[in-house]
């Protein structure tokens, strides 16, 4: 007798010409438990398959709602950043209006209307934060050296994790009326 693998299993005895299996108590018990464990893991995943860009989409309207908010009531503080990349305006103008813009994108976020829109200009929004590794080098980098980040630095650069979200919930989002219109069509 041959296990899964291939390999003869050890509790095969032979009698005759006949083969008496008897399985190996630890072995079946390990392979239940395998394959209990990959069943609820499988679930675990389709679950949070399903409520992940939900989730993902929700997470980034908090953070800009919270973040926008803090620039409107003037408590953030990224005044002195903003100034820095932006010589030629008024910072506190500036702030504020970039505050009442993560508000809006926040409010498109939850609402969930024309979310490929809110995701494309959320993407656009934060890359114009890279605009201080250029303007205010000495902000962002210490000894003008990328691989040394301040902790400006650092709040700007974490924007590639913001902008991959946005990213992946507008291809997402895309994919998925995709597949709407081809079930459809077929």
């Amino acid at each position: 007798m041959r296990t899964r693998t291939g390999k003869p299993s050890r509790s095969a005895h032979v009698v005759g010409v006949a083969t008496l299996v008897r399985p190996a108590p630890q072995a079946t018990i390990a392979a239940t438990v395998r394959e209990r464990a990959e069943d609820w893991f499988e679930a675990f995943l389709r679950f949070f398959a399903a409520a992940a860009p939900m989730a993902l989409r929700m997470s980034l309207a908090l953070v800009f709602l919270w973040f926008g908010l803090l620039k409107v009531t003037g408590e953030s503080p990224v005044t002195k950043l903003v100034s820095a990349t932006l010589p030629w305006a008024d910072p506190n103008l500036v702030v504020h209006l970039l505050g009442a813009v993560e508000v809006g994108l926040a409010v498109g976020l939850l609402i969930g209307k024309a979310q490929r829109l809110v995701l494309v200009l959320l993407c656009l929004h934060l890359s114009g934060t890279f605009l201080t590794f250029v303007m205010a080098p000495s902000m962002t980098m210490r000894h003008g050296d990328p691989l040394l980040l301040t902790a400006d630095g650092e709040f700007v650069i974490k924007n590639l994790v913001l902008i991959s979200a946005a990213l992946f919930l507008a291809s997402h989002r895309y994919s998925q009326a995709n597949r709407s219109r081809i079930a459809v069509a077929d």
